[in-house]
């Protein structure tokens, strides 16, 4: 499977890179962009504020021209909270999609969007300070309504971006659990 893998507002960490390794162990071609020009940040407010100061266009913009040589071919996108938003929101957008891996994060549905049984996969703490349950809630009906095939995976107890060894949301057993039910997903694909 070809997979185009979005970062956090923390930026292109070593969490992130790992994460590639481990799909690209499963035998799959893995996509990176650094969409902070190399800046990484120790806090998600710190990674916000440059979030903001790029601006959501030019995030967009920097995320379309990296999965612009690799689309065509049909990629699986995937992203960590933030990178998440934006790789549904390219999936979403692009007819070729084979499937959508979301990390810690969702994004708002275009009214328009329809997609044909795209693969939907979501990996969520429970509770999120983020990802609120009502949120959830409307996200998975407009999800459907937009044609998806949605499963979601909530993570009792977990922190936010539960799957960074870095940070401290991080716990072990539902990083474990996370990244077994998503390589089955892929292999899927």
């Amino acid at each position: 499977m070809n997979i185009m893998l979005f970062h956090s507002t923390y930026g292109l960490r070593p969490a992130v890179h790992a994460a590639a390794a481990r799909l690209r162990g499963a035998g799959h071609e893995v996509h990176v962009p650094d969409l902070f020009d190399g800046h990484t940040f120790e806090t998600v407010e710190e990674g916000m504020a440059f979030k903001d100061e790029l601006g959501k266009d030019e995030l967009l913009k920097r995320a379309v021209l990296a999965a612009a040589p690799y689309s065509e071919r049909g990629l699986v996108y995937a992203g960590f909270s933030f990178g998440a938003s934006t790789a549904q929101t390219l999936a979403l957008g692009d007819e070729k999609a084979r499937g959508l891996l979301l990390l810690h994060g969702t994004s708002d549905i275009a009214e328009n969007a329809e997609v044909d049984e795209l693969p939907v996969q979501l990996h969520v703490a429970d509770p999120d300070p983020f990802e609120t349950q009502d949120w959830l809630n409307s996200w998975y009906l407009q999800m459907q309504r937009t044609g998806a095939d949605v499963e979601i995976y909530r993570y009792p107890g977990a922190g936010h971006l539960f799957t960074d060894p870095d940070l401290p949301d991080y716990d072990a057993a539902s990083a474990d659990l996370t990244w077994k039910v998503a390589l089955g997903f892929l292999a899927t694909l």
